[in-house]
């Protein structure tokens, strides 16, 4: 694609988007947080505006389903996972046969990527379960198995998780870098410029086959807590899971994950092409996130969430997350106890009142206002489910 068909664009750092935050969370402090740079995106001017971009067809709408059944002695069952999905699919969009509750998504002709969440793997990841449920779905609209790509950044954190031999026949899995230092799957004029800590890089790209690979996106991310954002939801498994060189966005004790993960969200052409999100709730990790092995941090809550809307569907995640842990006795993901903070991995992994960074769950509400969904849970259509017969 030609250069000069970009168009640069500035966006504000957190503290334009969320001063008013300070105000009304006494766990703030507005003086211990650094002020996020300007993050300047450059991104292509003739994208076509898809009308599924986020928030989607059904903004503020999130159905949650849940049936004990889904997880069992830590082993989902797939046909549980197909009931809990085809309900909510017509939930969420009230159509009574679940091929046309799809087909409001994704047509024949489309290139389909199933953006999957594999950190965490063995103990927490996209379940392969729900994985071949969705890829079912969608051939059943008519898109072929070699039209359908199950993808994310990091090739050896699929390889962990197996998705290789777990997905049926046909379809693609693509794992966009090799190792963490491999750039060759990226896009060049894609980007989003920021210098947050005086790094030598200070470009994110964005992968191939976001930009050029596939036609519609559906989000699988996992239900975790996270140290530095506060929860890896939709936003993030979106944002940091398509840009490169995230990783310099936090470096102990602050993060810049609030406003960077929304601002990757909102650049062309990824909100167009993510038009659905469904988020794996069959096990909840409520501390240790994203990465954490540690049983005890991860509840099997046979839950799933589905929606367009990203927000709205991370601000339940964070709201089940926040009540989970203040059942365990743990401290908020909003804290600002300096306290509580450690620069030992092992002790963070171990000790739920222990955390790595400032962490900034308000990265949900700056997304919000950069258009890309509803936070506030008094406009959120929250619908629970539970599975029938």
């Amino acid at each position: 694609m030609d250069r000069r068909s970009f168009v640069k664009r500035s966006c504000l750092g957190s503290a334009a988007l969320f001063l008013d935050h300070f105000g009304t969370s006494p766990s703030y402090c507005e003086d211990l947080i650094p002020q996020a740079p300007p993050i300047h995106v450059n991104e292509p001017q003739s994208t076509s505006i898809s009308p599924l971009r986020m928030p989607g067809l059904y903004p503020g709408r999130v159905i949650e389903i849940a049936d004990e059944r889904s997880i069992v002695g830590n082993r989902v069952s797939q046909p549980t996972i197909r009931q809990m999905l085809d309900q909510a699919m017509r939930e969420l969009t009230g159509e009574k046969a679940v091929r046309e509750s799809w087909a409001k998504f994704v047509q024949p002709q489309d290139v389909v990527g199933i953006k999957i969440n594999p950190s965490g793997a063995p103990a927490c990841c996209s379940s392969p379960e729900i994985v071949r449920e969705i890829v079912a779905a969608v051939q059943s609209v008519g898109v072929p198995a070699r039209n359908i790509v199950v993808y994310d950044r990091y090739e050896y954190e699929m390889d962990i998780g197996s998705y290789q031999v777990l997905v049926p026949p046909g379809v693609r899995v693509v794992g966009v870098q090799l190792d963490k230092l491999d750039a060759s799957g990226y896009d060049p004029n894609i980007y989003c410029e920021a210098n947050f800590f005086g790094e030598w890089e200070t470009r994110s790209y964005m992968a191939s086959i976001v930009a050029a690979g596939v036609t519609k996106i559906i989000n699988v991310p996992t239900m975790k807590d996270h140290s530095a954002s506060g929860v890896t939801g939709c936003l993030k498994n979106l944002g940091y899971g398509t840009f490169n060189n995230v990783h310099r966005s936090h470096r102990t004790p602050f993060s810049f994950t609030d406003p960077l993960i929304g601002v990757m969200c909102s650049v062309e052409p990824l909100r167009s092409k993510a038009v659905l999100h469904i988020m794996d709730g069959t096990r909840m990790v409520w501390h240790g996130g994203p990465l954490t092995q540690n049983q005890d941090f991860i509840h099997q809550a046979g839950v799933m969430l589905v929606g367009t809307d990203p927000v709205a569907m991370d601000t339940i995640e964070l709201e089940k997350i926040e009540a989970k842990r203040s059942a365990e006795g743990a401290p908020s993901v909003w804290s600002r106890d300096p306290n509580s903070l450690t620069q030992d991995g092992m002790e963070f992994y171990q000790d739920a009142a222990k955390n790595l960074f400032y962490r900034q769950p308000h990265h949900i509400g700056a997304a919000g206002k950069l258009g890309l969904g509803i936070s506030d849970l008094k406009q959120i259509d929250h619908r629970i489910l539970r599975t029938r017969g």
